[in-house]
């Protein structure tokens, strides 16, 4: 479940039939093994996956709302046996109202179901005319499959010492996301299911908006929307599956694929609290109002491997473009640091050790570029070779080419000599508006 720190997620993109069911329950069923048999403790599935979502007016007759349940049974009885925690998408009636939900169940428990509390009703969703929003209700109790379980919008799920939210599609597209107040109340992982089609040039705009939602909020986004089988009367699904952290991309589906699609990744979740406990503003803002649901879960075999890449060198950047900004940015970070310094203490000549090698020769650089931006002479700036017993002639000569292809005046001062030098050194800083003292020479007799 949650070994050294990760916990492995998985989501899925299965076939469906337009409000077939039992064919849909079948192929989330299959998807929950093979999720289990990577060694997932989390499956995520898209919105209203049992019935589809692209169902119309028929989501509101009653024979398919009782073969929704009927069909959530059979997932539930089929994966008693496995240590993973499924989250699937239907239709639940409660009260009087239809609600387009996420229901969280585990080794055929209910442990909760979430209401979608943002209806969208304009371009080309017409969900209002179905379904009522969640927003009203904080917390209830339901009778679904014959169990008793939660119900409402002011639920954290714990498994493993971990927390995670569900939010579902026009959840995360509004100002004020629910996941925003989960991540605030705790949640490391936020969970999304949605059945967002393909509009030209949207992707771009969700790619953005999960990972700045992810970044933001300092945790994982797991998203998964309606793919293959969906009608396309009138919309495409492309089956877009996204797993999130911190903003960093760890793995995506394939769009516009027919077939079935199961992306699964380890969670750092030790590094996420990390990061929240080090930014001290990341703390909640308003009473908690809810309800934490433990899941229990026995460790599941199959998580024996990390299916993760790590970046060798995580402080180098990996492609031309992004060597070229960040190279940019730092030589603009050291450049503005330097100038600063120079206007405030009204310094128009430095001193630099130039050993021919990197750290030096990116020193001197930064110099020419800052007095170059303040308008000063580059004769101001000295560089000094300083030879000693390790300086091969090589590095010596570079150094003094580079000083005078810079137009910088050179000075050598050998390092191997000063431990004979006895000359007084002088300490010409201003320390709180004394004059500057001399450090006395060794032997002088000076007592304190």
């Amino acid at each position: 479940m949650n070994r050294f720190g990760f916990l492995k997620v998985a989501a899925a993109v299965p076939h469906v039939r337009i409000a077939d069911c039992d064919y849909n329950a079948q192929h989330i069923t299959e998807l929950i093994r093979k999720g289990a048999d990577r060694g997932a403790s989390i499956i995520l599935f898209p919105e209203l996956c049992i019935t589809s979502y692209t169902c119309g007016d028929l989501i509101q007759q009653p024979a398919l709302l009782h073969a929704a349940e009927q069909a959530l049974g059979y997932i539930l009885a089929q994966t008693r046996e496995l240590p993973i925690v499924a989250i699937v998408g239907m239709p639940v009636t409660y009260g009087n109202a239809l609600y387009n939900c996420a229901v969280v169940f585990a080794q055929g428990r209910i442990h909760g179901v979430v209401p979608k509390t943002y209806i969208p009703n304009y371009s080309e969703f017409y969900e209002a005319r179905c379904f009522m929003s969640g927003e009203e209700i904080g917390l209830a109790t339901i009778r679904m499959c014959g169990q008793d379980t939660d119900f409402g919008r002011n639920m954290l799920f714990n498994i493993g010492g971990v927390k995670f939210g569900v939010e579902i599609c026009e959840d995360m597209w509004v100002p004020a996301a629910p996941s925003l107040h989960q991540a605030v109340d705790g949640a490391q992982i936020l969970f999304n299911l949605s059945a967002s089609p393909e509009v030209l040039g949207k992707h771009n705009y969700l790619l953005t908006l999960v990972k700045s939602q992810s970044a933001r909020t300092q945790s994982a986004y797991i998203y998964c929307s309606a793919g293959y089988g969906e009608s396309s009367t009138d919309l495409v699904f492309g089956g877009n599956g996204l797993i999130v952290e911190s903003g960093r991309m760890l793995r995506r589906t394939e769009r516009f694929s027919t077939e079935e699609q199961l992306i699964v990744a380890d969670i750092d979740t030790e590094k996420l609290l990390n990061s929240r406990r080090r930014t001290t503003t990341f703390a909640p803002h308003r009473p908690a109002e809810r309800i934490i649901v433990e899941i229990p879960l026995p460790e599941n075999p199959a998580n024996v491997t990390l299916d993760r890449e790590f970046n060798s060198h995580p402080f180098v950047p990996q492609t031309p473009e992004e060597m070229d900004e960040s190279g940019r940015e730092i030589i603009n970070i050291q450049t503005m640091g330097l100038a600063q310094r120079l206007q405030h203490t009204d310094c128009k000549k430095v001193v630099i050790g130039v050993s021919g090698g990197l750290d030096s020769t990116l020193a001197l650089l930064i110099a020419v570029r800052t007095f170059d931006r303040l308008g000063l002479d580059r004769k101001g700036i000295i560089g000094v070779t300083m030879p000693g017993f390790g300086t091969s002639n090589r590095t010596y000569r570079n150094s003094i080419a580079l000083m005078r292809c810079l137009g910088i005046i050179p000075a050598k001062f050998p390092s191997a000599k000063p431990a004979n030098n006895t000359s007084p050194i002088s300490d010409s800083t201003p320390k709180n508006n004394l004059p500057p003292t001399k450090t006395p020479r060794p032997g002088s007799g000076h007592k304190s």
